[in-house]
């Protein structure tokens, strides 16, 4: 299971990108507290939200391009420099427009960091112990999402936010740390793309010429934007027919979280990130998203919303292994690019559609629809990549067994 910690490279990069999570997720507790504080409205926490994610979309192909030139740890100290800079200036910052200013200037910083730290952590472990890497990640995520979470609750209500961006700043630095104690002699040597190869447009007749990969993105896409966003489903079930109150989005939200921690510890145990298990997992949570529209009450949406939790970290990180095993080392951070991108517009788009829909017709149906349109475009998918491979396609289930016993292989064969 844990493999990937043999390697000091990752061990280091791994404790420090546990302090990290914390450290980002205590600011953004803060960062949203701030703005509801001065402006007194949701929605000016929407725009600081998007001022974020618009420069991925804009910039993000310029960012792989640039991820597949360039040092990744370089890159990556700069990256991490320049957030440190960012958390002082919101200590001393004025007034909302700093925080706007500093919200859009860490979006652009992560059009460019993004690919350059899944390039990056490739190179950090073996081939075949890239799927238990990235499920460790996962699990490491989700515990510095829980605990920054937590502690910054904690203490927002006694010190404010400032507290928590003084934290932040200085998780930037043990990342920092952790990049200069790295041996650059145990690292896997990436190949690079020399500039005269084309950059963007290159990477995009690349992956338009990669069928499983497009084919990967659109089931990511369709699921991340109907079967991802249960911030917005969960918190409509919760205040509309199963009746419940602060207490029981609580609960879910803590049960989402302890379903997130399963599904990378079983996953990281295989390091079975087959395309098969992508599309059974896939299938296994848009089923059950549709099932959770029935719930009777808040602990039968909880029995519920546990493997979803688990079922959707198993679906992501497969999709993120596949993305980069399939694809050429010299190309990464472009395929890893668009990937960004995939994943910021389906939650653009997913979470207004789905929000819509929830006042428009109900949580239920929401939940509903959003189940069967996503279990189509799984089967839909695995019928196109059968074709493309030129398979069979089989209905036969994938057990639990077949993650629990399954050993990782060095190709990881679909």
């Amino acid at each position: 299971m844990f493999a990937p910690l043999k390697e000091r490279n990752y061990r280091l990069w791994a404790a420090a990108d546990l302090v990290s999570v914390a450290g980002t997720w205590m600011q953004v507790l803060g960062l949203n507290w701030l703005v509801l504080s001065a402006t007194g409205s949701a929605g000016e926490m929407g725009l600081t939200v998007m001022l974020q994610a618009l420069p991925v979309l804009l910039l993000g192909s310029w960012g792989g391009a640039l991820a597949d030139r360039l040092p990744a740890r370089t890159m990556l100290v700069a990256c991490q420099a320049l957030r440190a800079l960012l958390a002082v200036a919101l200590i001393v910052q004025g007034g909302t427009t700093v925080v706007y200013a500093i919200a859009l200037a860490s979006g652009v910083i992560s059009a460019f960091e993004g690919p350059v730290l899944g390039r990056f952590g490739s190179a950090l472990v073996p081939p075949s112990a890239l799927g238990s890497a990235l499920a460790l990640g996962s699990v490491l995520s989700s515990a510095g999402r829980i605990g920054g979470m937590a502690l910054g609750g904690v203490l927002i209500g006694i010190t404010g936010p400032t507290t928590l961006f003084v934290i932040n700043a200085v998780s930037y630095g043990a990342v920092i740390l952790a990049l200069c104690l790295m041996r650059t002699g145990d690292m896997r040597d990436l190949p690079q793309a020399s500039a005269a190869e084309g950059g963007v447009r290159a990477g995009f007749r690349y992956i338009l010429g990669q069928p499983v990969v497009l084919l990967v993105l659109a089931i990511s896409f369709v699921l991340g934007s109907l079967g991802r966003n249960y911030q917005v489903t969960m918190a409509a079930m919760v205040a509309g027919p199963l009746h419940g109150g602060s207490g029981s989005y609580g609960l879910l939200s803590t049960v989402f979280a302890v379903g997130a921690v399963t599904g990378g510890l079983v996953l990281a145990g295989t390091g079975r990130s087959t395309l098969r298990v992508l599309l059974a997992t896939g299938f296994m949570i848009s089923v059950l998203q549709f099932v959770s529209g029935l719930a009777p009450d808040v602990l039968g949406f909880a029995a519920l919303l546990l493997p979803i939790a688990a079922g959707a970290v198993v679906f992501d990180t497969v999709a993120a292994t596949r993305i980069q095993l399939d694809t050429r080392e010299d190309m990464r951070g472009r395929v890893l690019a668009t990937a960004g991108i995939v994943s910021s517009l389906s939650g653009m788009v997913g979470a207004p559609a789905l929000g819509w829909l929830s006042d428009a017709a109900g949580p239920r149906t929401a939940l509903l629809v959003a189940g069967a349109v996503t279990t189509v475009a799984v089967v839909a998918g695995g019928v196109v990549l059968a074709r493309i491979k030129g398979r069979t396609l089989s209905l036969r289930p994938l057990h639990l067994r077949d993650l629990v016993l399954a050993r990782p292989s060095a190709e990881q064969p679909a």
